[in-house]
């Protein structure tokens, strides 16, 4: 045999390559990088890894959201319109305000958490202790109640956007509190991070015996500076103000403490008679394509997908009318469905060309339906006008049906207008 086979062979293989790349015009190569530097993996790629350039999907941060007056983008929308399956990218998670407009840089091996109050054994847990214990997984939603569409919202990033789920790692809650001994009579927790407000938020008790999580890993990864590392609480199904980022103590409590989180929108109520804020979130659904600001080429086949998801559990069915709302059929559920997560729908459809306008509802296990806009305007005893004009409404969650109108050319539009 030929010692120098195995020799020229591959400098064949390379030869072709390079011919292929050559022939190409070095197409697909990063900015800067030529055939023979290319065969160098970049080392920032080794060491983290990144998208490719012709992905382009990002955050929004629209009026009069950001930028903040300190120049800082604390409200990011996710680009719903771009997602495939259910999980989001956890650069791609959305995030809102934060209460001092800053992102606090926590050292984690010097980060802890405090659980006391009504406890027999008040204890204080560095991260390498919550890490002793088994680790849970699951996948869960996160929605602000901010998340409200409205009329002049072009896109599904615009008028749903403040939505992501993602799979949460680390410790149920009640696993530490069952260390700490809670005592009889309790029955809320006093949840407390790291801002400047400390971003309480009274919770009931029996959530945090339930199912909340004491997060320290997102998708498969340490959770993000922005959406609380080291550590947050993740509370299944309740607002997004709920789930407190930078956890940094657990009070166990007798009464309700209305904090500022509690009562900043509620300035005209009186703090003696402040009662808690809605915390569990109706069905919700969105369809993602065909959507604001997209537009079909022609008339044909399509598959008309979206997102469905619910505070009171999981997912059981999603409906889709493409003739605004005379008629209505049920959606193929096209992934896993998990309680209190984003599940994936969508529905074979041929469009003829004709103006037509598309939406989708969802019912939960619960057997609650998404409303139209008409209706929730109606249940909290207002207009449509007025829901779409006030800016903020204590109506809690805003789970209307979104409807997208499709014009002749194809083009996509916001039909609540």
């Amino acid at each position: 045999m030929d010692k120098r086979e195995p020799g020229r062979r591959g400098f064949i293989k390379k030869s072709v390559a390079l011919a292929g790349w050559a022939a190409a015009g070095g197409a697909g190569l990063a900015k800067g990088q030529t055939a023979d530097s290319a065969t160098e993996p970049a080392k920032d790629l080794e060491a983290y890894g990144e998208r490719s350039h012709y992905v382009t999907s990002v955050r929004i941060f629209p009026p009069p959201f950001g930028p903040d007056p300190f120049g800082l983008t604390s409200h990011l929308f996710t680009p719903l319109q771009d997602s495939v399956g259910i999980i989001t990218p956890a650069s791609l998670h959305y995030t809102m305000a934060h209460k001092g407009f800053y992102v606090p840089d926590i050292n984690p091996a010097q980060h802890r958490l405090m659980i006391h109050g009504m406890v027999d054994r008040p204890l204080i847990f560095t991260m390498d202790d919550l890490k002793r214990f088994p680790p849970v997984s699951r996948v869960h939603y996160l929605e602000c109640n901010g998340n409200k569409a409205r009329p002049d919202h072009k896109t599904v990033q615009r008028a749903c956007g403040l939505t992501s789920c993602s799979e949460w790692t680390g410790v149920p809650l009640s696993l530490l509190l069952k260390q700490a001994g809670v005592h009889n009579g309790a029955k809320w927790i006093v949840a407390e991070g790291v801002e400047d407000n400390k971003g309480s938020m009274t919770l009931p008790l029996s959530k945090a015996m339930d199912d909340m999580l004491v997060a320290y890993g997102q998708n498969g990864e340490p959770v993000r500076p922005q959406n609380g590392f080291p550590l947050r609480l993740l509370v299944p199904g309740f607002e997004g103000l709920c789930n407190v980022k930078w956890l940094r103590r657990i009070k166990v409590v007798d009464e309700f403490y209305g904090t500022y989180n509690e009562m900043d929108r509620y300035t005209s109520v009186d703090p003696r008679t402040v009662k808690p804020i809605p915390f569990e979130q109706g069905p919700k659904s969105a369809i993602t394509f065909p959507s604001g600001g997209q537009k079909l080429p022609e008339r044909g086949h399509y598959q008309i997908t979206g997102l469905a998801w619910s505070g009171g559990g999981a997912i059981r069915r999603v409906e889709i009318s493409t003739d605004g709302g005379r008629t209505w059929k049920d959606a193929d559920i096209q992934s896993t469905v998990h309680r209190m997560a984003h599940t994936r729908f969508g529905m074979d459809w041929v469009w003829n060309g004709e103006e037509c306008t598309i939406m989708s509802r969802c019912t939960d296990e619960l057997n609650q339906s998404q409303p139209t806009a008409a209706d929730f305007a109606r249940f909290f005893n207002q207009t449509t006008e007025y829901l779409f004009n006030k800016q903020n409404t204590p109506n809690g969650h805003n789970n209307y049906i979104l409807p997208w109108k499709i014009d002749r050319d194809g083009n996509v539009q916001n039909g609540l207008a």
